[in-house]
């Protein structure tokens, strides 16, 4: 029996010698001040005092954001929709996937089904987040999530007042060819529509 027993306990050990050992959180940097020095409608501006990770002390000027949502709406005949829209930073029309910010109480599937309503009319009955990314994270906190809206049904768009958008719909060989002549400018579109492509459209 001893012997037995103490088989059973060198497997184990065989067992446990193969998994990989737990790796440590790298560490983060320590707040050491905070503070707000502008908070607007859309965003706001924080200066903190910080020790890096690496033991340098630094100043670092934050833009802070709720985060938003991108929707990537699929018609049922498989193209896309995006929709174009002047932007005042850009100087220029652009076309983009639906997008918008996170309301406060709002979870990103309830933030993209008033986004894509709001934007297009269409209703979905099923999204699914299949991407996150943080667009500029050297100074934006913004972290933004993509949408997958399938099962569309068309209605009456609501825009807010500020917003003229005009819907289209695109097949796949169009949306490709759009982001390589360059057409296609926005980096959450491009990045949404070229990860649609490669991993998810069948």
């Amino acid at each position: 029996m001893k012997k037995y027993s103490g088989s059973v306990r060198r497997k184990k050990n065989k067992r446990d010698a193969l998994k990989p050992a737990p790796t440590e959180e790298p560490p983060k940097a320590k707040v050491l001040s905070s503070r707000v020095i502008y908070e607007g409608a859309v965003f706001g501006i924080r200066r903190d005092e910080v020790i890096e990770p690496s033991g340098v002390r630094a100043t670092r000027e934050m833009i802070t954001h709720p985060g938003s949502v991108v929707v990537l709406p699929v018609l049922p005949d498989g193209r896309i929709l995006l929709i174009q829209q002047y932007r005042y930073a850009a100087r220029q029309y652009l076309w983009e996937l639906v997008a918008g910010r996170v309301d406060p109480g709002e979870n990103p599937r309830q933030a993209a089904a008033r986004e894509l309503i709001e934007e297009t009319g269409y209703r979905a009955k099923r999204f699914r987040i299949f991407l996150e990314f943080f667009p500029t994270p050297g100074f934006l906190e913004e972290k933004m999530f993509l949408l997958l809206a399938e099962e569309l049904t068309p209605g009456k768009a609501q825009p807010e007042e500020d917003e003229k958008i005009i819907p289209r719909a695109y097949n796949h060989r169009q949306l490709e060819e759009m982001i390589r002549k360059g057409k296609l400018r926005d980096a959450k579109t491009i990045a949404g529509i070229l990860y649609y492509l490669r991993f998810l459209a069948r």
